[in-house]
């Protein structure tokens, strides 16, 4: 056992001594130790219940055989950090957790590890860490959140998001935006749409990194609680037949994960973080996969903020497992990828199906022949960019209009309530990306509003920052290099006109190729643009950090 490195022989009695001292027996302590990270805090909603998940983990790990030992790690809101300088430690946050959980399991060589999360970056943290670790490690979320009710109408935080516009655009009473926001979130767990907390559980699953349910099964359900105890037992037949992350996260689990990802129109910011997971288990997965994936792995499911059905739905539908039956129908499923139930995923979706078809379309007549997310390249964004193209109205799935140019997020948001945004106008958010944000914020801010004030069916937003999952609209973020490289997002001027065209995958800044070269050239004659943090992590974050295009990664 790896823990015997600490715990046996003479030179190791005072090692013993410390293990005696936390109230372990003898026998305890012979026993497999299992590490269980406890994401868990009061800032949270997806996280506040976590030390009930945990104690069931435990318990299973108890139950099967292993001694659990509880270590913490910290996690930060997304919502909460939403549209002020909070969110440019968001992504950043997902290094750090990834970096502490290491560092805990190299000091104490742990027999296995159960990851306890649920929310934006913790959940692609704790991959992170599992696959840099490489000891048997199986990942347990704390489930969805119910989905509010508005008069009679499923809600969630998007729809408080975009209530704001509605609020400026006088749609919206005082009463009425102050019940809404009251309602919304009912309870704990990950926010109820398919943004990114949901989609990267999901993908988890469907990874084979996590059991079946752990993407659905709501937060308040007592099946979540049982999901937990099984992980328990699940690590003890992990770590008895040594089944490591690596063995699981290959190339074509990644590609399963991928074209789930795609049946479920998730968020846009999977594809940050899977090639990011896949960097650190040396898995080479670039955003050309997601495109090629895309265009054969079709879109299933209309998921908040895209539709009306919330997560609770899938959940009820048949889950991950029967969307994974239906890919499986046209060859899109990898079946001998090995799970950390140590089934293959063709013996865990063999008897599974769609239990409502009205929320997973069959495979036959899908929602969109193609994939929900879509990658754009040309001239302005030569490495890429990203858009939810199945959160795009069918009229703005091609447009053109002029550059409205803002290099932070909060100079945009200000025009967009002011109404200095017109109809037609392609706004521009740049220096927003991993180096030059730093940190790459989320834009539900500003796509909220456009979409609250009824502009999607004639805005589009384009940003080297991101999105968050509950973003809808014309929104193309991602684009890479960013402004801060001296990507050619950072030659745009007012009134440029831009041209984005989904089904063709391109977005084009309509000047000449020489014009473009002449006004990068001028840029960089002029130096590198001044931090907009100084000091601290995030300063050191921004002179490390990758492009977008490759996940925004640390060196290995």
């Amino acid at each position: 056992m790896r823990s015997d490195s600490m715990k046996k022989g003479l030179e190791r009695a005072p090692h013993r001594s410390l293990l005696y001292a936390l109230g372990l027996s003898k026998k305890e302590i012979n026993r497999p130790i299992i590490g269980v990270v406890n994401s868990g805090n009061e800032i949270i909603p997806g996280h506040i219940h976590l030390d009930k998940i945990t104690e069931a983990v435990k318990g299973g790990i108890r139950e099967a055989g292993g001694t659990p030992l509880e270590f913490r790690t910290i996690g930060i809101c997304d919502g909460l950090a939403m549209g002020h300088m909070g969110m440019k430690y968001s992504l950043g946050s997902r290094e750090l957790i990834a970096d502490s959980i290491e560092t805990v399991a190299m000091g104490t060589p742990f027999d296995g590890l159960v990851m306890i999360t649920n929310c934006d970056k913790i959940v692609p943290g704790m991959l992170i860490a599992a696959m840099r670790l490489n000891i048997p490690t199986v990942v347990i979320s704390g489930g969805p959140m119910l989905a509010g009710d508005f008069k009679g109408k499923k809600v969630a935080v998007d729809d408080v998001f975009e209530a704001v516009g509605e609020y400026s655009a006088g749609k919206l009473s005082d009463r009425d935006l102050e019940l809404l926001e009251m309602h919304a979130c009912p309870g704990p767990g990950s926010c109820a749409g398919m943004y990114t907390a949901n989609t990267m559980n999901c993908l988890t699953e469907a990874l084979g990194m996590g059991l079946p349910g752990n993407g659905t099964i709501p937060a308040v359900d007592a099946d979540r609680i049982r999901l937990a105890k099984e992980a328990g037992h699940t690590i003890m037949q992990c770590v008895e037949k040594d089944i490591k992350p690596r063995d699981i996260a290959t190339k074509e689990a990644f590609e399963n994960a991928i074209a789930v990802d795609m049946a479920l129109g998730g968020s846009t910011n999977t594809a940050l973080h899977i090639p990011a997971i896949a960097y650190y288990a040396e898995v080479d997965i670039t955003l050309d996969d997601f495109d090629r994936i895309s265009e054969k792995a079709p879109h299933l499911c209309q998921l908040a903020p895209s539709g009306p059905d919330h997560i609770e739905d899938l959940n009820r539908a048949g889950g991950i497992p029967a969307v994974m039956k239906e890919l499986s129908k046209k060859g899109l499923i990898n079946l001998n990828t090995i799970t950390v139930t140590g089934k293959t995923t063709g013996e865990i979706i063999k008897n599974a199906e769609i239990l409502d078809s009205n929320v997973i379309s069959p495979i036959d007549n899908p929602r969109h022949p193609t994939g929900g997310i879509t990658i754009l390249k040309g001239n302005l964004a030569p490495e890429g960019s990203v858009v939810k193209s199945a959160a795009v109205v069918e009229e703005m799935m091609v447009h053109e209009g002029p550059a409205r140019v803002f290099d932070s997020e909060e100079d945009a948001v200000k025009a967009i309530l002011n109404k200095e945004i017109k109809d037609g106008d392609v706004v521009v958010i740049r220096y927003e990306g991993p180096k030059g944000g730093p940190g790459m914020r989320e834009m539900l801010t500003p796509t909220s509003a456009i979409a609250g004030m009824g502009m999607d069916k004639t805005v589009s937003l384009i940003t080297d920052g991101r999105f968050s999952g509950a973003t809808r609209g014309s929104s193309i973020g991602h684009i890479s290099p960013e402004a801060a490289a001296f990507g050619p997002i950072a030659a745009v001027q007012e009134g440029d006109m831009i041209e984005i065209n989904i089904p063709e995958k391109r977005i084009t800044l309509k000047i000449s190729d020489e014009e473009l070269e002449e006004r990068l050239k001028k840029l960089k004659e002029k130096g590198e643009p001044e931090p907009k943090i100084k000091r601290g992590y995030m300063y050191r974050y921004s002179k490390i950090v990758s492009s977008a295009a490759k996940g925004a990664v640390f060196p290995l």
